[in-house]
Order: C-alpha cells, then sequence, then structure tokens
C-alpha cells in the first residue's frame, strides 16, 4: 500500500475512535440503569444497522447528510432531558437533600428496581447514541472510502471500534467500584455535554457555534461539573441555616 493509503487508513481509525468513545460514554450512563447486557443489546442493535448502511451505502447517502444535523439535534435534546434527571438526583445528594444510600448495594440493586418505563427510555438512549456515532463513521468510511477500497475504510473503522471496546473491558471492573452517586454525577455531566454540543451544533451552524469542534466536549464537561459541585455546596449550606432559622 502506498503512504496515501496508510494515512487515510490511520485517519478513519483516529477518527472512527474518538467517535467510538463517545457511544462507550453513552452506554455506559444506560448500563448503570438497565445493566450492561441490555445496555450492550442496545448498542449491537445501533451496530448492526450501521454495518448495514456500510454495506448497501451509496443511494442514501444524499439524504442522510441533509438529515444528519436533524438527527444531531434531535439525539441532544434528548441526552439533555436524560443526564438532566441524574444530574439534579446527584447534586441533591450530594448536597444531603437526598438520602445518600449504601453505594455498592446501590449499584447492585438498581437494574432490578427499574420500571418497564424507563428502561425503554434508557435502551433508547443507548440506541440513538450509538447509531448517531456510527452515522458519523459510516460517512467517514464513505468520504475517505474514495481513496481507499471500502474494506480498507470500513476494516479501519470496526479496528478502531474493537480497540474502544477492549479499553472499555478494562475500565468497565475499576468503574463499577466508583461509588455509585460519583459515577452517576460524572457520566450526567457527560450526557449534559454531548447533549449541549449536538442539539446546538444540529439546531444552529455547528463551526459556528463551537469554533474549538469536539475539544468543547470537554469544556461543556468541566462546566458542568463545577457548576453542580457548587450548586450541591450552596445547598448543604443552606440547608443547615434553613434549620437554625427553624430552631
Amino acid at each position: 500500500m502506498t503512504a496515501t493509503h496508510w494515512g487515510a487508513m490511520s485517519a478513519i481509525f483516529l477518527a472512527s475512535a474518538v467517535e467510538w468513545v463517545e457511544a462507550f460514554t453513552i452506554v455506559l450512563a444506560v448500563a448503570l440503569s438497565i445493566g450492561w447486557a441490555r445496555a450492550t443489546g442496545a448498542a449491537a442493535a445501533a451496530l448492526g444497522v450501521v454495518a448495514a448502511l456500510i454495506l448497501v451505502t451509496g443511494a442514501a447517502l444524499n439524504v442522510v447528510q441533509a438529515d444528519i444535523d436533524i438527527i444531531r439535534a434531535a439525539i441532544g435534546l434528548f441526552l439533555l432531558l436524560f443526564g438532566l434527571r441524574w444530574y439534579v438526583k446527584a447534586i441533591r445528594r450530594y448536597a444531603g437533600r437526598t438520602k445518600l444510600h449504601d453505594e455498592a448495594k446501590e449499584f447492585a440493586e438498581t437494574r432490578h428496581k427499574i420500571d418497564h418505563a424507563e428502561a425503554r427510555v434508557a435502551w433508547a438512549v443507548a440506541f440513538k447514541g450509538v447509531l448517531l456515532e456510527g452515522l458519523e463513521v459510516w460517512l467517514l468510511v464513505v468520504a475517505l472510502g474514495r481513496s481507499l477500497s471500502y474494506g480498507q475504510a470500513a476494516g479501519s473503522a470496526v479496528a478502531a471500534l474493537l480497540a474502544v471496546i477492549a479499553a472499555g473491558l478494562v475500565l468497565r471492573a475499576p468503574l463499577t467500584r466508583v461509588p455509585e452517586n460519583t459515577l452517576k454525577f460524572t457520566v450526567a455531566c457527560a450526557l449534559l455535554a454531548f447533549g449541549t454540543f449536538w442539539s446546538l451544533g444540529g439546531l444552529l451552524d455547528e463551526a459556528r457555534v463551537w469554533p474549538l469542534g469536539d475539544a468543547t466536549l470537554l469544556i461543556l464537561f468541566a462546566l458542568y461539573a463545577a457548576a453542580g459541585r457548587l450548586s450541591a455546596l450552596k445547598l448543604r449550606v443552606a440547608q443547615p441555616a434553613a434549620q437554625g432559622a427553624r430552631a
């Protein structure tokens, strides 16, 4: 293969890895609600759709390119709503407004206490999140595949996916040892960052709204994390003050 081929394959691998990492974050968040089996099932279903698109690619390309911003905005708003629920609960627990249960026990029991309606919503979040990232990878494969064979382009994307899955399996065990509220707060901040990035980027011109590109996700995550911690501190301080006034 020529240097051009290696360069294109490397570009697809690295860019796809970024997309798959973002997808893994969403699957992780959903797994905390409905368990790894159903969350990965949703991810596998979305990957199946992406694989089918790569196999039959071509005719629908222009349609998806035209609608990708609408898809991004819709999923972004969905993630904002889903992440906000955990975000508020985590802040209230940090502030002592909601009882902080036994974290290890809660992590083990959460999967069994989730109701069917929420489980379906969480499954849809995982499916749509992975599908959106997969569509980005598909467009990348089709675009850069012009300088390669589609097999080489798709192979680079699959290699990136396998690398991210391997890393996720390594991280999975340590993540389960992190206190549940801390983990949910962290993932909620990530979901809110993705939701803000995708919704505004889809509704408006992404390049104009987010000139820093994907680096903006780190800034948004930091802002949500800082705001959440400060809100929890303010609520914690206000609570004893209110109790003292009643006394």
